[in-house]
């Protein structure tokens, strides 16, 4: 394993093969995606922190859906990627959908877990009120917020690690950073779908109250030949929640894309 940095963004880079990009969500970093590595055997898997999250810096400029998925484009280019299947949880289903809608040579496939196509208006507000309390001191208060609202009932109780994770994706994030990419996601605007012409999987928990699956099963219906699929007792964090399930269904889906 390689972790390299181009630009604003630190990637971790391993394996030989195709290309897949890998985008976290709000409050995750490249380990959401921890769990699908061996299922992405024979692939070259480049796990991305996007600017401002984990380990890459807090950028200068003014967090923006829009300036992510730019400094994703820059950093493909960087590491000699021209084209790249796409892997995306919850927020970064959004910069997966632009890169896809705007450079569709990049794009070979996309997975999106968790997916929306922009927040829904109680949703900006609340992250608006977030990011408030992540500047007041309040981090471990949104993780404890996060760990009972968006992880399923059936991980709380059987998956202890799987919470703990979560939790500590959250805490460890610098809190102004965390309260930019709150801001920056709560004025996300829908990219036109129909633009979006690579194979689409879209994979959701059945127990996801972030974006249920009415969310992503109306973003599947705008992109052509998009496949939904469901995780039973599985909450927003799919990845963690339920890692054997969501890398099988990546790992299948990316063999038919490949075949």
């Amino acid at each position: 394993m390689t972790t390299v940095t181009v630009g604003q963004v630190v990637a971790e880079v391993v394996g030989e093969g195709p290309a897949v990009v890998m985008i976290h969500g709000l409050g995750g970093t490249s380990n959401m995606f921890q769990p699908q590595m061996t299922a992405l055997s024979g692939y070259r898997v480049i796990r991305l922190d996007l600017p401002g999250s984990g380990r890459s810096p807090r950028p200068i400029e003014p967090l923006a859906i829009e300036g992510m998925s730019e400094a994703v484009i820059r950093a493909m280019a960087g590491m000699g990627v021209s084209s790249a299947h796409f892997v995306g949880h919850s927020m970064g289903t959004i910069v997966c959908q632009q890169i896809a809608a705007t450079q569709p040579s990049l794009v070979r496939s996309l997975t999106l877990f968790g997916a929306l196509a922009e927040p829904a208006e109680a949703t900006r507000q609340g992250l608006a009120n977030r990011a408030r309390l992540a500047r007041s001191g309040g981090m471990a208060d949104i993780a404890d917020q996060i760990v009972a609202n968006a992880i399923s009932a059936h991980t709380r109780e059987t998956s202890p690690a799987a919470v703990a994770f979560v939790r500590e994706s959250i805490t460890r994030q610098d809190p102004e950073s965390y309260a930019r990419t709150c801001e920056a996601l709560a004025k996300a605007t829908a990219v036109d779908a129909r633009r979006i012409s690579a194979p689409t999987l879209l994979v959701t928990g059945d127990a996801d109250t972030v974006n249920p699956q009415g969310v992503a099963q109306a973003l599947a219906d705008k992109i052509k030949g998009a496949v939904f699929a469901s995780l039973d007792r599985c909450g927003h964090w799919a990845t963690v929640e339920s890692p054997r399930d969501s890398s099988q269904k990546l790992a299948d889906f990316l063999r038919r894309v490949d075949r």
